[in-house]
């Protein structure tokens, strides 16, 4: 095979997938702080394995992503002193700047995807 995943990074996948979970049960549940926070931090925990230390430190730090940082981070904050409704705004809006890279390569991934896939390429034709 020519690309396989190896177990640190299946267990970073699983981080944050376990991060994707607790999140959507704590926003059902009412804005549970608890479960979001452990959303938050097995999401960041499972983008630390997956990526490598340095590089999530590069993403956080870089010039070009201090807004989406800065808004993640206090997004942090205010889950933790007990705003769940204005840290997870602030979360997806630092989530969104962060990774606005990344989406051109989810886009392909989910085309390759037979349900999904379809539905993307009815959405947005190339």
């Amino acid at each position: 095979m020519a690309y396989e995943i190896s177990e640190i990074k299946k267990i970073g996948i699983g981080l944050i997938g376990f991060g994707i979970v607790f999140t959507f049960l704590g926003i059902v549940l009412f804005f549970d702080r608890g479960l979001l926070a452990l959303g938050n931090i097995f999401s960041l925990a499972g983008v630390a394995i997956l990526l490598g230390w340095r590089s999530t430190w590069a993403l956080f730090t870089n010039r070009a992503n201090v807004k989406g940082s800065a808004s993640f981070v206090l997004g942090l904050f205010f889950i933790f002193v007990r705003w769940p409704i204005v840290g997870i705004i602030l979360e997806i809006y630092g989530c969104v700047f962060l990774f606005s890279g990344f989406w051109s390569s989810i886009k392909i991934f989910l085309c390759h995807i037979p349900v999904v896939g379809w539905i993307i390429q009815f959405i947005s034709p190339p």
